[in-house]
């Protein structure tokens, strides 16, 4: 059995940020779990094309800086190449392949049960996984009869494999927007939304939203509520705006119901379709705490104040939407939000 001054589910931005503020927050040893084969959380499994909405300048973690032109905005595969160089850079124990089942409080001290057996324990646990195992697809009509493809935008790669096809994506956010757009180029395309989609410009008045945002103070603004009750907005400096037009993409309305053959769409017109792909989030997941008294008893959410567990003693969340401000799930946003609450935690019993 392992023991550590805390323990980190999760290595991906939330997580490594967290472990490499420990030291300065008073935890000599920091231990790092994660199922996965190497560090950088969710990042590896998205589509192929993805590209940061924020520029380097504003994508890096703590004690590191995003390497190369600092306005540009970076693809997927940068920024797994960069965590995987900043858990190489922080001074914390990483077990990858590490499957965390079970995570109860007994006393003083937290003990963390692994698929294959194996125990840790430690004082202090910090949960920055859940974000993104657990993709939302909404109840449709007719859903259970559509014999076309179906599926998730957490499993679409890129858009050889429709190539030909007609295809709907439903979503009003970015990834909606850059899926549809690049399949636009080989496929008849249509997005569906319930609301239209809300565009952002990317540069107001020559200069990055994210540079606003922190002029301003409102990337740190404890603004939860208004932002819950905002609509899915899409940043954009105009190319996916345009690239949706030239490559022939349609905004429709939400269908109202799917056929064994395709949809329904609001004016009552039948349409053939062979694929569906639901850019439509993902829900909040932390399956090891069931049983710890941390998750509301309704829809197993997390009971927190900030990222401060409010039901039990030496718990800690850090990556969730809109958890203290408006980057808080963000690569910009994970660092301050992890000081935050190892400075909170450094303070309870050890």
């Amino acid at each position: 059995m392992d023991h550590a001054d805390l323990i980190v589910i999760g290595a991906g931005q939330a997580g490594l940020a967290t472990a490499a503020l420990a030291r300065r927050n008073g935890f000599t040893r920091t231990l790092v779990l994660d199922s996965a084969t190497a560090p950088g959380g969710s990042w590896p499994r998205y589509y192929d094309s993805l590209t940061l909405f924020s520029p380097a300048r504003h994508s890096g973690l703590p004690g590191l800086r995003f390497p190369g032109d600092p306005d540009r905005y970076p693809t997927r595969d940068e920024v797994v190449s960069y965590l995987r160089e900043y858990a190489r850079h922080i001074s914390a124990d990483i077990r990858t392949s590490t499957t965390v089942t079970s995570a109860v409080r007994h006393g003083d001290t937290w003990l963390l049960t692994a698929e294959d057996g194996r125990q840790f324990t430690a004082p202090v646990l910090v949960a920055a996984t859940g974000n993104y195992a657990d993709p939302t697809v909404p109840v449709m009509a007719g859903g259970g009869a559509f014999g076309g493809r179906s599926l998730h935008a957490a499993s679409y790669r890129s858009p050889e494999p429709f190539a030909g096809q007609r295809v709907i994506v439903v979503g009003g956010g970015n990834s909606a927007v850059q899926i549809a757009a690049e399949l636009g180029a080989v496929a008849r395309t249509s997005i569906a939304t319930r609301r239209p989609i809300g565009w952002i410009q990317q540069r107001p008045l020559g200069r990055d939203l994210h540079w606003w945002l922190q002029r301003t103070g409102l990337d740190v603004a404890p603004i939860r509520r208004l932002l819950l009750k905002m609509p899915v907005t899409v940043l954009d400096d105009g190319r996916y705006r345009a690239a949706l037009g030239d490559n022939g993409v349609d905004s429709r309305a939400m269908f109202t119901r799917l056929t064994d053959e395709g949809v329904i769409w609001a004016d009552d017109t039948k349409e053939p379709v062979d694929a569906i792909i639901w850019a439509t989030g993902y829900r909040l997941t932390f399956p090891y705490l069931a049983g710890s008294g941390a998750l509301d008893d309704d829809r197993a959410q997390p009971l927190h104040r900030g990222g401060i567990a409010t039901t039990v003693p030496g718990l800690g969340f850090v990556g969730m939407e809109f958890q203290r401000s408006f980057s808080s799930k963000t690569l910009r946003g994970v660092g301050r939000d992890a000081g935050y609450v190892l400075s909170r935690l450094s303070k309870g019993p050890r």
